[in-house]
């Protein structure tokens, strides 16, 4: 081969030798050396020794240059040895157009391996995008609001749903508290491969995209896996995009949770219609019962609800109830089919499980705000709750309230009210009914606590607002009978009895040991009964049946105020609404709610023994145990100075009311009236359970300063408080 201008023919085996022509001297593609730094002399100056190192720094930059350049010519050769075989294929894969050999519209068309190298790039480049997709999605750490909130349900005594709070219907519950029939009436019905698949449907993404591209809209065919995703950590929207991301999280989600995990957050998570999210919630507002009793039928009947409850909820319409027996039907023989239910027990379901025509499940109105506010701040209390903590939802409450007694004191305060308007209706304005029953045990069945919660925010059968009056003379009845009086201020105690005499008359002076009791204006204090009727000498069991408040005065300060305080305390009034300890708190200036009136007398029913009124039996979150703090009796009295009060408060009721209560064992009560006209009570017990009633007048848009009753209480003879307390009590 030819060489350059001047040059030496080249051999014949130098054919991949790069052939430069030399350059001569003024030709600017010269590789310049520098020449070697000159060292600096000792006597230099920093001129010298900073032009010292900047010929150093450029000498290194060119050693790496040329390093450089030698790196990228050995990988030039490396990839020529090596792609150098594959050269031929790529020319033939290469299109070239028109393609020779060919004619017409032949000449624009792939060859077949053109094709199969297109489809192969495709596929290739397909699992390359699905692998660095997989590989990019996590699953989500927070979950939507609706995944996690749930609501707080109370329950009447017998066991039956009361109220519900929270924004949404739902109550989590574990996988070992659903039925299987349950759980594959489910399956059969949205995914019967559940435990075998991978957590997505390929046949079914298919489909959905086919028709989300082709028609503009969207259907199922979704895992439940995918379903529960969908539910907990995406959105709605039924897009190509977020179907993709379920389809990723979902093929996560499935390597990372057991199945049994995912169809428990399934089962808790999906909606069901009549406001209801999870199982649980649509067993109870479907059939009323938990969904540990729901059976295979109706079983089938709530999986149906999956497809869509607007379509599927037998009771919205003919339509509806026709495609629902159809789709449970459809659900139970698949159940067959899958070897789920045995075909002798697909035979007995031959008739539609109809549902309840609407939810139980109802929201708190009226009264049932009243009891769920006891209720809850009960339940805070002695769960050792806070707020936080209960507001996140799941928790069953199961009340003490006994329906058919709420009902009865409700419907006779409400009847009450109505009288009062007609009869009155400006004094009936101010109006205020209190009442509550509270059982020997503690446990209180029933409370009235105003019209409508939602118009007036404080409950009245709580409100320490007005004083009890007489009705209050009981307790002092039983700390003189417990502790004895005292005639001389040093002396020893000396005891009572109830057949002890008292002066009776209206009027009379209260006395010390050492004489009359001068209040603070410089005035002697008397005494003075209702009507300003006098006694002469009187027993004390008698005053007590006779509503004699004179001879109970003068024992409060006989026994001393202290121990009447203590009595009444230990009995279950509340020292915060204690009044002052001055002779008056003997004929009731304190100032105690009905709630804990009653709480009182049922003390004297329960022979002594106080338990302290609650609202809650038992809490449970999410169907397990929550620890509570349980109220135990104490004793507060003696048992036979309860038996002895006891005696006297029923004396008291067959007195008012010779012909009432007939053929009950025992019933016990008493009125009281306030030295004002500002409260009108009456208070008893029958069967071991003790309720307190009272009306009151208080204007609050002015102050809670009680106003004169102006005959809203009615007579001794037609007594509101009793007519109120007996249809309560049944009594009659």
């Amino acid at each position: 081969m030819g060489g350059g201008r001047g040059e030496e023919p080249r051999k014949a085996d130098e054919t991949l030798h790069l052939r430069v022509d030399a350059l001569r001297a003024d030709e600017t593609m010269q590789l310049r050396v520098p020449p070697p730094p000159v060292p600096p002399s000792p006597a230099g100056g920093r001129a010298e020794r900073r032009r010292g190192a900047r010929s150093a720094q450029g000498a290194a930059a060119g050693g790496r240059a040329a390093a450089l350049w030698a790196a990228r010519e050995r990988a030039v050769a490396v990839a020529a040895r090596l792609l150098g075989p594959l050269a031929p294929y790529a020319r033939r894969l290469r299109p070239v157009y028109p393609r020779p050999g060919r004619t017409g519209w032949q000449r624009w068309i792939p060859s077949w391996r053109q094709w199969l190298g297109a489809v192969l790039s495709a596929c290739g480049l397909l699992g390359a995008f699905l692998v660095t997709a997989y590989a990019m999605t996590d699953i989500p750490g927070n979950l939507n609001s609706y995944a996690t909130q749930q609501d707080n349900v109370y329950f009447w005594a017998d066991g039956t749903p009361m109220a519900r709070t929270g924004w949404v219907q739902r109550q989590a519950m574990p996988l070992r508290d659903i039925p299987p029939d349950v759980r594959w009436a489910v399956l059969a019905a949205e995914n019967e491969s559940f435990y075998s698949d991978p957590g997505i449907s390929a046949k079914g993404i298919t489909r959905a995209l086919f028709r989300t591209l082709g028609e503009g809209d969207t259907e199922g065919g979704s895992t439940i896996t995918q379903q529960y995703v969908k539910n907990v950590y995406l959105t709605q929207n039924q897009t190509v995009s977020r179907k993709f991301t379920e389809a990723m999280i979902s093929l996560k989600l499935d390597n990372k949770m057991s199945k049994d995990q995912i169809l428990e957050g399934y089962l808790n998570t999906s909606w069901f219609g009549r406001g209801t999210y999870g199982i649980q919630r649509a067993a109870q507002a479907y059939y009323g019962k938990d969904v540990g009793k729901l059976n295979a039928s109706q079983a089938a009947m709530l999986a149906s609800l999956l497809k869509g409850a607007g379509l599927y909820d037998p009771t919205l319409g003919k339509a509806n109830h026709a495609r629902a027996v159809e789709r449970w039907s459809w659900i139970l023989d698949r159940m067959v089919k899958i070897g789920k239910l045995s075909a002798r027990e697909r035979a007995t379901y031959t008739k539609y499980p109809e549902p309840l025509k609407s939810n139980p499940l109802y929201d708190t109105g009226e009264q049932s705000d009243y009891l769920v506010e006891l209720a809850s701040q009960y339940a805070k209390k002695a769960a050792h709750l806070t707020d936080k903590q209960f507001d996140l939802g799941g928790y069953q409450i199961y009340t003490t309230f006994d329906r058919k007694r709420e009902k009865a004191l409700t419907d006779a305060v409400g009847k009450a009210r109505g009288q009062a308007k007609r009869t009155d209706p400006k004094v009936a304005a101010d109006a205020h009914y209190g009442a509550s029953s509270v059982a020997a045990d503690g446990r209180i069945l029933a409370v009235y606590g105003g019209p409508d919660h939602r118009r007036q925010g404080y409950n009245e059968s709580n409100a320490t607002t007005v004083p009890a009056g007489s009705a209050f003379t009981p307790f002092v009845y039983a700390a003189g009978l417990e502790h004895g009086v005292h005639t001389t201020r040093d002396g020893p105690a000396t005891p009572v009895t109830p057949e002890s005499v008292y002066d009776g008359d209206d009027g009379v002076p209260v006395t010390t040991p050492e004489g009359p009791y001068w209040d603070r204006s410089g005035k002697k204090v008397a005494a003075h009964n209702d009507g300003g009727r006098s006694y002469g000498r009187i027993t004390l069991r008698e005053a007590m049946a006779r509503s004699v408040n004179t001879p109970f005065m003068q024992l409060g300060m006989d026994t001393g105020l202290a121990q009447v305080r203590a009595t009444a305390e230990a009995s279950g009034l509340l020292s915060s609404s204690m009044g002052p300890q001055v002779p008056a708190l003997s004929l009731g200036n304190s100032t105690p709610s009905a709630i804990r009136m009653a709480s009182g007398y049922a003390t004297f029913a329960a022979g002594g023994n106080h338990t302290e009124p609650y609202s809650v039996r038992r809490v449970t979150r999410n169907g397990a145990p929550v620890a509570m703090t349980v109220p135990h009796a104490r004793r507060a009295v003696g048992g036979t100075v309860a038996e002895q009060v006891t005696d006297a408060l029923t004396d008291s009721f067959r007195t008012a009311h010779p012909g009432a209560g007939a053929g009950r064992a025992v019933v016990s009560g008493k009125a009281g009236t306030t030295d004002k006209d500002t409260a009108a009570w009456y208070v008893g017990t029958a069967d071991s359970v003790s309720t307190a009633v009272v009306v009151y007048r208080i204007d609050l848009a002015k102050s809670l300063e009680p106003l004169p009753l102006h005959g809203l209480a009615g007579t001794s003879a037609d007594s509101v408080p009793y007519t109120l307390w007996s249809a309560a009590t049944g009594v009659g």
